[in-house]
């Protein structure tokens, strides 16, 4: 409300006050009210008024625009109302300290209540009835949207009464609710039809344009039923968000959007023991490696609603680290946040920021995690995901940090490709550093595939659907777990509040999903039929994938937690002397010896003879041998069953025959 109708309030109210206490006079004496009773009320009109109206503004009744008055005006303006001529009691008993009639003081409360009711309510009757002049000539356009509302409960009513509203551009034509109890009410000026079964004929008789999913508290089995409902009406599906991505925000249209596959394979909202969270985050400095990807930049985020003393984001790339910051900025101003350009590779740099910054908890994110590149890439996969997390682990443990989290992935389980056997390898770090440290907890958390992340099926199938196709899906049984990236997020933070160190944290990831039936249902919510507009191809398994992916192997086993999503592996024993010493042998051949790091050599600049050509001499990177890291690989994880592997057994079995004797 702007200032002068706030002052113009105010004025109407200061009359109102005084119209009420001397027509309560008037009705208490049948309008021959004694001179005494009027020059007591007149002496005290003044003080009263001005009390009153700080009594008004103190409870808000100048706070809310009159157009959008609820209930709760009412209840304040009742409210002020007693306060107001229990003032008037005071002022004529102890200040004026002459009679005045109790009668009329309750008769000037009442009157009160229903001046300043009505004119509240009344502006809001006014508005509404020219907006019910202005809906007739929205009615009447083309480009009006027909919305019809699935869901009649809170969240269905504050949607109904923004699109009321003539400057939404849509015009709501009624509810469905499966509560018998609602059929047949009206309900924002609308009828509520029945359950959702009547949504394919409503559709059709009332030329809707758009369904809308109200429901942010139910499971998303139930809005998936509801989707497939209404799948073939032809209508725009949308939704809103849950009630956990809703809260403390002040409801408007912008929160509704599109279906999207995520609200369709998410599940039920996970229950977390917040208050221990809290006191392992809040006021810690905390270090989030490949703060600038998907998981770590949502880790970042649910990190910083703790409350911590400062939140340290590691990247090596300085625009995702630098967005990952400007989204924290907006969202969490208060909080500290330091930028850090490094490589994880870089010991001496992981050394160097430990070393400043002292962190007290650590969550591991960085890693390398595409599958089909790592396996053109195997050394890099090494350097990242093993050494990587050796460099971050051993300075965890140098300065004190107490408590260290890594992201691992169901990947590593049973591991068929380069990147799973890497990951494993650093499940094993984590459990080797956390029986050699004195003062850090190490624990890992393994989980499947996360939608939406960069990389993932989710966003690629987006852009081919976008594209008309064709969706590609490598093969139709292809099976993968899948969970939100917000949820997973939030039971790592649960996972880090449990344990004694060298655990590890096993997510429920529900059922796997087959892909192919992803790409379809994500084909049908973009309006398009799957195979007919929208074709998909099966283009085969790549190197290291696997058909179906397992959260645990044979020989880990599961045990329960306190939180129901939550497990733990139990491990086998790790021989620390043969483990480090597989290490060293996998470091030397990642890292020659002979490999000068040094541009200009010592100090020594070496300028290029132009046009004169060298005989090409051995380069030391060049002769990495692949081979023989995949050998220590699968010395330390000897589960790994790489397709490199499965082709020289083959190719061996070939050549002794099939008894294995030549």
């Amino acid at each position: 409300m702007s200032k002068y109708k706030k002052l113009y309030l105010v004025i109407l109210d200061a009359v109102l006050i005084n119209v009420a206490g001397i027509a309560a006079l008037y009705l208490r004496f049948e309008f021959d009210v004694p001179a005494n009773y009027m020059e007591n009320y007149l002496k005290a009109a003044p003080y009263f008024t001005l009390i009153s109206l700080g009594i008004f503004a103190l409870l808000g009744l100048y706070s809310v625009i009159l157009r959008y008055a609820s209930v709760d005006q009412l209840l304040a303006s009742a409210a002020s109302s007693v306060l107001s001529s229990g003032v008037l009691w005071i002022l004529v008993k102890y200040w004026v300290a002459q009679g005045y009639p109790r009668s009329a003081i309750i008769i000037t409360g009442l009157l009160e209540f229903l001046f300043l009711a009505g004119l509240r309510v009344s502006v809001r009757v006014a508005n509404r009835i020219w907006d019910g002049f202005a809906e007739v000539g929205i009615d009447s356009r083309d480009d009006v949207t027909k919305v019809l509302i699935a869901g009649a409960g809170d969240a269905g009513v504050l949607l109904g009464r923004e699109l009321s509203k003539p400057a939404s551009g849509y015009r709501l034509v009624g509810y469905v609710d499966d509560d018998p109890g609602k059929k047949n009410s009206v309900v924002c000026g609308v009828k509520v039809y029945g359950g959702r079964d009547l949504i394919p004929s409503l559709v059709e008789r009332l030329n809707v344009d758009e369904i809308i999913i109200a429901m942010p508290s139910v499971s998303p089995s139930v809005i998936r039923e509801i989707v497939s409902i209404c799948e073939n009406t032809g209508a725009k599906i949308k939704v809103l968000p849950r009630v956990v991505d809703m809260a403390g925000k002040p409801f408007d249209l912008s929160m509704v959007k599109e279906i999207d596959i995520e609200d369709l394979l998410g599940r039920p909202e996970v229950q977390l023991d917040t208050d221990k969270i809290e006191r392992y985050l809040k006021g810690k400095k905390v270090l989030v490696t490949g703060a600038g990807g998907s998981i770590g930049s949502e880790i970042c985020k649910q990190v910083a609603s703790y409350s911590p003393e400062m939140l340290i984001l590691l990247g090596h790339g300085e625009n995702s680290i630098f967005e990952a910051k400007m989204a924290l900025d907006h969202e969490f101003p208060q909080t500290q946040k330091e930028l850090v350009v490094a490589d994880v590779k870089d010991a001496l740099r992981m050394k160097q920021v430990f070393d400043f910054y002292r962190p007290d908890v650590v969550f591991h994110a960085a890693a390398h995690k595409h599958v089909p590149l790592m396996e053109e890439n195997i050394e890099e996969a090494v350097k990242t995901n093993i050494f990587g997390t050796y460099n971050v682990a051993m300075a965890a443990s140098i300065y004190k940090t107490e408590k260290f989290v890594m992201i691992s992935t169901d990947k590593a389980v049973n591991p068929t490709s380069v990147m799973g056997a890497t990951k494993r390898v650093a499940e094993m770090i984590v459990q080797a550093m956390d029986s050699l440290s004195a003062d850090t907890q190490f624990v890992s958390v393994r989980f499947g595939n996360v939608l939406g992340s960069r990389g993932s099926v989710v966003p690629i199938f987006r852009r081919q659907i976008a594209q008309g196709g064709p969706v590609t899906v490598t093969h139709p049984d292809m099976r993968r777990y899948f969970m939100t990236i917000g949820e997973a997020v939030e039971l790592v933070l649960q996972a880090g509040t449990m344990g004694q160190g060298g655990e590890i944290f096993i997510l429920n990831m529900g059922d796997p999903v087959r892909i192919v039936d992803m790409a379809e249902q994500m084909i049908r919510l973009s309006g398009r039929e799957p195979y007919t507009e929208i074709p998909i191809v099966f283009t085969g398994l790549r190197q290291g994938e696997k058909l179906f992916e397992e959260i645990l192997s044979y020989e880990e086993g599961l045990s329960a937690t306190h939180h129901s999503q939550i497990f733990v592996a139990k491990q086998n024993g790790l021989c620390l002397e043969a483990f480090f010493a597989d290490l060293a042998e996998l470091e030397r051949l990642t890292f020659p010896d002979n490999v000068d790091f040094r541009i200009l050599g010592n100090g020594v600049l070496a300028i290029p003879v132009v046009g004169h050509k060298e005989e090409p001499t051995a380069d030391p990177v060049l002769g990495i041998n692949v081979d023989q890291i995949l050998e220590v690989l699968r010395r330390l994880v000897p589960e790994f069953k790489n397709s490199r592997f499965l082709d020289e057994e083959n190719e061996i079995h070939t050549i002794t025959g099939d008894d294995g004797i030549s």
